[in-house]
């Protein structure tokens, strides 16, 4: 029957989401550093064909001031198409953009006019709080039971972080994801492999820890997040606990193949505590159980004591902070942001024990402050941070600022807002598309980018 087809843009397997027709606009949550005005979620013109191209078309504010957007997803996406899906005939209609500083979630329909979304609800840190026990929302993703949540916090801000569920049609919180959490108390990313009914998740700290910037002796105290957490997807049961070891903090960004056939995901550590280094690493089948190995080290670079902020003074290097990874859709190439150098990394990883650096570009820095072709100030601070790639492979979007409290420690003078665009080859290779380079307006910070129709972080599949 007609009006029982599936949402267009959800596709059984990543190849075939890769033929989809290139995205012509992208979301934006932007957020207000001061919380004197309310964050929002911007509209970008990304059609190259468009008189507005490279320019914010439209902005949605949300009713509250303070919430900090940051990583926000959809209601329903390609994982519908599961075999296990209760709902195959949902739409990707809803985003779902949560307040990281003030655990409020808002529901935002795109329909009928995308470049024209509206708030149909907002979901209050108390429901929150009641039904799930949760706290501080931090990434949203679309599975088959429904809306994903991970938090930070418990109902009181401190551990155990966890998982909760939302439905994706009433958008009424269900409750607490976790059945069995064993030794897991913190929490920063959730995904998984759908295709070996297995979820992943990964840390960062509790909300006293980080909300007012990062407290230095808990990080050199190895007291950050620094492990894997591995769960039986439908049972909820925690199955596996890795530990990288004292010297590594902050493991934060999770990344599965696209593939459902392939058991192997790469997650970022920001820093080493033993050179400041940041690094790659590839979770795996070991055997009945899951391992990790170090892929890619990326090291600090030397600088003046007197070019740092005070939080580096000391060290007098300039540390990488890989803050954000994105796996394009043929889980081919690997982008690296590095936020504290500026540098945007593009590695061959068809062999994901074998990375192979194929592209880079630097653009702002804590030292090197990069400019852009079509940047008109020159120098630019804040450096490489959220990534999204389009479907296809052949475009890559970021933004500059990472979280509020956190942008002041490392860019003491503050960020001036930006989004750019760089065109990828097939063969490997990339660079910044001149005519795109979205100076944001001062009174926000860009953060997470979703691209019309879906992006590489924004789906999962269960057919090859």
């Amino acid at each position: 029957m007609e009006t029982w087809k599936p949402d267009p843009t959800f596709y059984p397997s990543p190849r075939m989401a890769m033929k989809a027709a290139p995205e012509t606009f992208a979301y934006v949550v932007a957020f207000d550093p001061t919380r004197a005005v309310p964050d929002e979620l911007a509209v970008v013109d990304v059609d190259p064909t468009s008189a507005s191209y490279g320019q914010i078309i439209n902005k949605l504010a949300m009713p509250n001031v303070g919430d900090e957007l940051h990583h926000f997803g959809w209601n329903a996406c390609s994982s519908c198409l599961c075999p296990n899906a209760p709902h195959p005939h949902a739409e990707r209609r809803y985003l779902v953009v949560p307040g990281l500083k003030s655990s409020r979630i808002h529901i935002i329909d795109t329909k009928p006019d995308g470049k024209n979304p509206q708030i149909v609800k907002v979901i209050e840190p108390a429901d929150v709080a009641e039904r799930a026990g949760y706290s501080r929302p931090h990434t949203i993703h679309c599975g088959p039971e429904g809306i994903y949540v991970a938090a930070l916090g418990n109902a009181e801000g401190k551990a155990p972080g966890g998982i909760f569920l939302i439905d994706h049609r009433t958008f009424e919180v269900r409750g607490q994801w976790e059945i069995d959490r064993g030794e897991q108390q913190l929490s920063y990313d959730v995904w998984w492999h759908l295709g070996h009914d297995t979820l992943v998740t990964s840390e960062w700290g509790t909300p006293d820890t980080f909300e007012n910037g990062l407290v230095p002796d808990i990080l050199l105290g190895a007291k950050y997040g620094r492990r894997l957490h591995f769960w039986d997807l439908h049972t909820r049961k925690h199955l596996q606990t890795i530990d990288f070891g004292d010297k590594y903090q902050l493991v934060f960004e999770l990344r599965p193949a696209h593939d459902p056939t392939k058991a192997y995901g790469f997650v970022n550590c920001v820093l080493s505590l033993e050179d400041l280094s940041s690094s790659i690493w590839v979770w795996h089948r070991d055997g009945e159980k899951w391992g990790v190995t170090k892929v890619i080290d990326i090291p600090a670079e030397p600088a003046d004591a007197d070019q740092l902020p005070p939080m580096l003074k000391g060290f007098k290097a300039v540390p990488p902070l890989v803050t954000d990874i994105d796996l394009s859709m043929d889980d081919r190439f690997l982008y690296v942001s590095c936020w504290g150098t500026g540098d945007l990394l593009q590695y061959d990883v068809s062999d994901p024990f074998k990375p192979r650096l194929t592209g880079k570009v630097r653009i702002g820095g804590i030292v090197s402050r990069a400019s852009h072709p079509g940047a008109e100030n020159g120098a630019l601070n804040g450096g490489p941070q959220m990534v999204e790639i389009s479907r296809d492979g052949r475009r890559i979007y970021f933004t500059n600022s990472l979280y509020g409290a956190i942008d002041e420690q490392f860019y003491p003078d503050g960020i001036t807002g930006w989004m750019v665009k760089l065109d990828a080859k097939p063969e490997g290779g990339i660079a910044f598309d001149e005519k795109f380079f979205v100076e944001w307006p001062k009174s926000h910070r860009p953060h997470q980018v979703r691209l019309q129709g879906g992006d590489c972080s924004s789906d999962s599949y269960c057919y090859p």
